[in-house]
């Protein structure tokens, strides 16, 4: 073999061993090429039995089905909201999920600033300001909360129920609203007690409320109110009285004082996002809105362990009204 033979050789393979080692390169590239997701909570924390929980399951849910790559960031303070978006941009992810209103103004405010970076925020909705990188996931919470004033209204012995909210605020004002309506479209004789705690992370707090509303002959409180309304159910366990749980199926919390809970199902509004995000089809600048029709909210599964049939029946017939549009509850 010719000197000139031996070079091309030569030359052939290391140009086939390079070629190798690009195309190997690549696809493991591509194969680790995730779809990266992190959640800011709000101040309740990942943790919180409810909300923030409900959303951070709707994330390992879409972990496990779709592959993709999540995480979390809990914000201890309003002051940590900016700053640990930042931190999630930094962290090159393809959607960061603000969880709360409370998160609204720092959500808004990244979003223009980082045109490229996709956002989505649960319980906000800009509008027709909605900036074209961000999705608004809200749901219908007056309709989820007169469900469960149907139960309270039907279940009282003492025609007095009470509604304890965490912030006075756009979505609270829904739950008392609804809740309210519920009660008096159930039992127009009964006395709904509202009062706010002003937070969503005392859950002694909640319990002082609950504790006297108890004393003052109420037999049912529905809370809306995060980690507070732990101290509520707390109280419903010490004190032989019910409960009604939020967002999540609370029953498992205090099984002989859980009448339902208004399923809020944050999880599965998270999960329809990044499902979308996961296909290509990500859609910026809308609002998702979500309701009793879409099956994203309504009674517990659990309903029917301390509610008779004939509640649930009454109950499933005025959702029926509501998918109808033959009864329209009010947000405030």
């Amino acid at each position: 073999m010719t000197l000139k033979k031996i070079l091309y050789l030569i030359t052939t393979i290391i140009m086939s061993a390079s070629l190798l080692i690009g195309c190997s390169s690549n696809t493991a590239d591509k194969q680790d090429d995730k779809v990266k997701i992190t959640m800011i909570t709000n101040v309740g924390g990942v943790n919180d039995e409810s909300f923030n929980q409900s959303a951070w399951e709707g994330l390992q849910k879409a972990k496990k089905d779709l592959g993709v790559e999540v995480g979390y960031i809990e914000s201890k303070q309003e002051a940590d909201y900016a700053t640990n978006i930042e931190t999630a941009i930094e962290g090159n992810n393809d959607l960061i999920i603000g969880t709360g209103y409370q998160l609204q103004d720092a959500i808004l405010e990244a979003a223009k600033n980082y045109p490229e970076q996709k956002f989505a925020i649960v319980d906000a909705d800009y509008g027709d300001q909605t900036p074209e990188n961000v999705t608004c996931i809200t749901f219908n919470e007056e309709q989820s909360a007169y469900v469960v004033g149907l139960v309270a209204g039907k279940m009282t012995k003492t025609n007095k129920v009470g509604f304890i909210g965490g912030l006075n605020n756009v979505v609270i004002n829904k739950f008392e609203a609804g809740f309210e309506a519920g009660v008096k479209d159930a039992n127009p004789n009964v006395e709904v007690l509202t009062q706010y705690a002003n937070t969503f992370v005392d859950a002694a707090k909640g319990k002082t409320i609950a504790t006297q509303m108890y004393k003052n002959d109420v037999d049912v409180i529905f809370a809306a109110a995060g980690d507070t309304g732990l101290g509520v159910i707390e109280c419903a366990k010490e004190s032989g009285k019910f409960a009604i749980g939020v967002d999540r199926d609370q029953y498992s919390l205090a099984p002989d004082n859980i009448l339902t809970s208004a399923m809020k199902k944050v999880n599965e509004g998270v999960y329809q996002v990044v499902t979308d995000l996961n296909e290509g089809s990500f859609s910026g600048g809308k609002v998702l809105s979500l309701g009793l029709k879409d099956g994203a909210i309504g009674l517990a599964p659990t309903t029917d362990k301390n509610v008779p049939q004939d509640v649930i029946d009454f109950v499933n017939e005025q959702s029926e009204k509501i998918i109808n549009g033959e009864i329209v509850v009010p947000t405030k």
